[in-house]
């Protein structure tokens, strides 16, 4: 791993951290849904231009319609949805916590559902990322957190996971920049009619909202998602993977430096012992017989 790619990761890991941020932000002036369907048609568009520049074109495998139709459906529609939904009553840097023991969800699946054989470290990384889980959000629940908002984030976390593990196999090969674009316009359909039935459109335009809208649009949904295939194409998926890490501190600082939230002590504790947990699952996919292989990101 060069000085560029830690460079990439690092990048990657702020770009994606910041969307919590940002979609706060959004989702206090505008409908949620109605906001990232908007969003998933712009970058889509604007991925699938970029594609076909490139020279790629909508020619993909079975695997990747499987990866588009899977991934738009749970990772755009479900995850970000959620979250978007979520974050009107729940702070973006808890948020961001939930988001990021995504790994932590998709080794402990893998071991129940595939039989994945876990290194002793991996082992270790779930049951201490676990336990940070628990007591942030222990603690946070003690504190009056809103439990639909809770909920909902929880449960976006396992859709991430279970897409994660059904696309495992099924992502590779050309056209990458297509297939985002694609899992993007995916995601819009899905989410339209729900937002068309469920929510009013009154939006408070100004300019904060616009700024965030455009910042959510091409940096963490298009300029992640290009570092993180140009990290992955570099070193490897696995090792890209290791980045993620990073989330739950920078989830949690961005959200403190731009919004206020506050952190307490109990929150600054359980974000480092759920970080550490997440590396110890990421160093262990590195070793050679380690089986555990579900790394995709979450942009």
């Amino acid at each position: 791993m060069d000085i560029r790619a830690i460079v990439m990761g690092l990048v990657f890991a702020l770009a994606w951290s910041s969307a919590f941020t940002s979609a706060r932000v959004i989702v206090a002036d505008a409908p949620p849904m109605t906001a990232l369907a908007i969003r998933f048609v712009i970058s889509g568009l604007m991925a699938m231009g970029l594609a076909r520049a490139m020279g790629q074109r909508i020619q993909l495998t079975r695997g990747q319609w499987v990866s588009v139709v899977v991934f738009g459906v749970c990772q755009n529609a479900l995850y970000l949805g959620l979250n978007f939904i979520a974050m009107q009553t729940i702070e973006a840097g808890f948020a961001s916590i939930i988001a990021s023991t995504m790994p932590l969800v998709v080794g402990l699946l893998g071991w129940i559902v595939f039989r994945d054989r876990l290194a002793p470290l991996a082992v270790a990384g779930l049951v201490i990322g676990f336990i940070g889980v628990a007591l942030i959000m222990g603690s946070r629940i003690t504190g009056g957190v809103d439990m639909y908002g809770l909920s909902l984030c929880v449960i976006a976390a396992i859709a991430l996971a279970v897409a994660t593990l059904s696309v495992r196999t099924a992502s590779g090969g050309g056209n990458l920049l297509m297939v985002v674009g694609l899992q993007m316009l995916v995601g819009a359909v899905a989410l339209a009619p729900f937002a068309a039935a469920l929510e009013p459109f009154e939006v408070n335009w100004n300019p904060t909202l616009l700024f965030a809208f455009a910042y959510t649009t091409l940096v963490p949904g298009l300029a992640a998602t290009w570092i993180w295939f140009e990290l992955v194409k570099r070193i490897g998926a696995v090792r890209a993977a290791t980045f993620h890490f990073l989330n739950p501190f920078f989830g949690v600082a961005i959200a403190a430096v731009l919004l206020g939230e506050r952190l307490g002590w109990l929150d600054v504790i359980g974000v480092a012992i759920v970080t550490v947990g997440i590396l110890a699952v990421q160093l262990a996919k590195q070793t050679p017989k380690s089986p555990v292989n579900a790394d995709r990101a979450a942009t």
